[in-house]
């Protein structure tokens, strides 16, 4: 098993881009769940959507769930607070760039690394120099 991914995104193709790039680096291996727009289907983001999709993505080894913009976090914790602090202690929001910090942890959780540890490789990818000059 391995550690799940949640892509939040405030557009539905965004976080299915998102996730479908993630998926191609890790394989069948890493369940990414996008969870992007809200509800009717508008810009932004939606709690229960966001639940549903930690709770699709846990296999045993715990979620990290990835956001594209400061209101995303706020309806991601609701999402938490919907699924109970036994299911919270096992999900990690992330401070990672939404892309490079997808890709990373898809890659780090298909090797078998710990949530802790995935976590970590994410959120260092803030640093992954992509232009040289």
């Amino acid at each position: 098993m391995a550690v799940g991914l949640v892509i939040v995104a405030h557009s539905a193709k965004l976080a299915e881009g998102v996730r479908d790039v993630a998926g191609q680096m890790a394989g069948e291996a890493v369940v990414i769940r996008a969870a992007g727009g809200a509800a009717n289907g508008a810009l932004g983001t939606n709690a229960e959507a966001i639940a549903h999709a930690i709770a699709a993505a846990e296999q045993g080894e715990g979620v990290l769930v990835l956001m594209d913009l400061g209101s995303a976090v706020l309806s991601a914790e609701t999402a938490l607070e919907l699924l109970g602090e036994e299911v919270a202690r096992q999900v990690r929001l992330s401070n990672a760039p939404l892309v490079e910090g997808a890709v990373v942890a898809a890659v780090e959780s298909s090797i078998g690394r710990t949530l802790d540890e995935v976590a970590e490789a994410a959120l260092e990818a803030r640093n992954l120099t992509k232009v040289m000059r």
